[in-house]
């Protein structure tokens, strides 16, 4: 308890100091970004002392003290050098500090900010400490809708009942293309470390802090923080090499084979680029990917993903991915992807997901599990268990937010000890409104564009006028669906713009 309250009392202590930032103009992100580089900048200083003595990267003119013993414009001039030096440094040092820039122009309330750092131990607090002081950062930042900075964090609740599903074994590599500031890595982390769950060995743990991970995040100021949630939770260490690549990970297929790939693709239907495995095609259109191991060319982000997924698994790899309803139905490509998923490998289940849990507003999203196979001639997929988690369930992230308990029904529906020994709760006639339910590959192949679309649940919003949800949910749910429609016409106008 005295370690949860601790933990509590610096987050409120570090982010109350943002408030009075705020007044200078300085967002929650910049505020979150400037103290990645002192927190990565203190602890460094205090490993390089004893008991660690440990010889790192950074050079004497730049190290910590060089800010603790400055005043001023002596300050704030050594700090913009000193990011613009260390963002040229090769490793862990020079992701963390890349395109770098001092956001907080009041020399004296910079110094502030320095000092409150300065005065904790952060290295005497274990992993679990410092990952979650960072981690309550994150999730402020995520609430600032205004910011965007949301999109980039998916519900910890939601990664930590996929990854029980999941079961990640020690020594096998797990990625995430589009890893936003860590999460899934994080819980995969946890699980594995457990000792509930593995009793690991020497090895196991140096292969779970330096070759586990392997990330994807093209936002340069998204990946800082992936970086340092990370280095903070122990993974990865100062000398490492970045293990998140800055590079878009659809572009090409980078070789890279993982046993897990854990991952909640950026929403958004449009991609600025087209995939396409047609060589002529590339001809016509000189911001087109030419991806020969996709089944298929489109601009839909999320179908590119999949497409890209698929491939980075190994023959029996598993992946668990976050996806919005149009995956699920749309036609032409999206057809064509579903159909190729059921053959190629087991998709074996989709957990339907309520609205309220994500920070992105009007999102309609699934998690789909499933598992890659070798080629054959009959279809791998042989049934697709649903659990609807939607149908008459809200949240809403301040009032009634997602916790894990909410989906501990959908994990012993899961059955992640043996998937094949799984029990139906719905049953036409005594059992309606249960919400796991099997349909056979062949119920599934014959609906129309093989559409995986599915529900079964009466909505009582719809039919029960006596029985209306509570009226922040009603309001809640409005303005998600504004929202929704003003993105879909932001991305029509984007695309008349973009043909003229």
């Amino acid at each position: 308890m005295n370690d949860l309250n601790n933990t509590s009392s610096i987050i409120s202590k570090v982010w109350s100091f943002c408030n009075t930032l705020r007044d200078d103009g300085v967002s929650y992100g910049d505020y979150l970004e400037q103290l990645t580089y002192l927190l990565f900048l203190k602890l460094a200083d205090e490993f390089s002392k004893p008991p660690y003595n440990r010889k790192l990267p950074i050079p004497p003119t730049y190290a910590w003290e060089s800010l603790t013993d400055k005043r001023g414009a002596e300050l704030e001039s050594h700090y913009t050098t000193l990011l613009r030096e260390l963002g040229q440094a090769q490793g862990i040092l020079g992701q963390i500090f890349t395109k770098s820039q001092n956001k907080i122009q009041d020399p004296a309330k910079l110094f502030k900010l320095i000092d409150l750092i300065d005065k904790e131990p952060w290295s005497l607090m274990g992993a679990d400490i410092k990952g979650s002081i960072y981690e309550g950062l994150l999730e402020k930042n995520a609430e600032d809708t205004k910011s965007g900075a949301g999109q980039y964090f998916t519900p910890r609740a939601l990664i930590r009942a996929i990854v029980e599903c999941v079961q990640p074994q020690p020594m096998k590599a797990i990625a995430d293309p589009a890893c936003g500031t860590g999460g899934f890595f994080l819980a995969a982390y946890d699980y594995i470390a457990n000792p509930n769950n593995y009793q690991l060995d020497k090895a196991q743990k140096e292969f779970l802090k330096h070759q586990t991970f392997y990330g994807n995040e093209i936002v340069a100021s998204t990946r800082r923080l992936a970086l340092m949630n990370l280095f903070l939770h122990n993974i990865g260490d100062f000398e490492s090499n970045s293990f998140i690549s800055s590079a878009d990970a659809l572009v090409a297929d980078s070789g890279l084979r993982v046993d897990y790939v854990l991952a909640n693709p950026p929403f958004g239907k449009k991609s600025s680029m087209t995939i396409t495995n047609d060589k002529d095609e590339q001809k016509k259109e000189e911001l087109t990917y030419n991806r020969q191991d996709f089944w298929e060319t489109t601009s839909n982000k999320q179908l590119n993903f999949v497409q890209h997924i698929c491939t980075m698994l190994k023959t029996d790899g598993k992946a668990a991915i976050v996806l919005p309803d149009n995956v699920l139905f749309e036609g032409g490509a999206g057809e064509t992807i579903r159909k190729k998923l059921l053959q190629n490998t087991n998709l074996h289940t989709i957990l339907r997901l309520p609205t309220g849990i994500f920070y992105k507003q009007g999102v309609k999203a699934n998690v789909i599990f499933f598992d890659n196979r070798p080629a054959a001639k009959e279809p791998w997929t042989k049934a697709v268990w649903f659990y609807d988690f939607r149908t008459n369930i809200h949240f809403t992230l301040k009032k009634n937010p997602l916790k894990l308990s909410d989906l501990q029904d959908f994990i012993h529906c899961y059955n992640p000890s043996n998937i094949h020994q799984r029990q139906e709760t719905y049953h036409p006639d005594t059992n309606p409104e249960e919400r796991w339910r099997k349909f056979s590959y062949e119920e599934i192949i014959n609906r129309d564009k093989t559409s995986l679309d599915i529900t079964w649940i009466k909505d009582q919003s719809l039919t029960d006028l006596d029985n209306l949800p509570d009226p922040d949910i009603l309001a809640n749910d409005i303005i998600e669906n504004l929202e929704a429609s003003i993105e879909d016409f932001k991305e029509i106008m984007e695309a008349i713009a973009s043909n003229q």
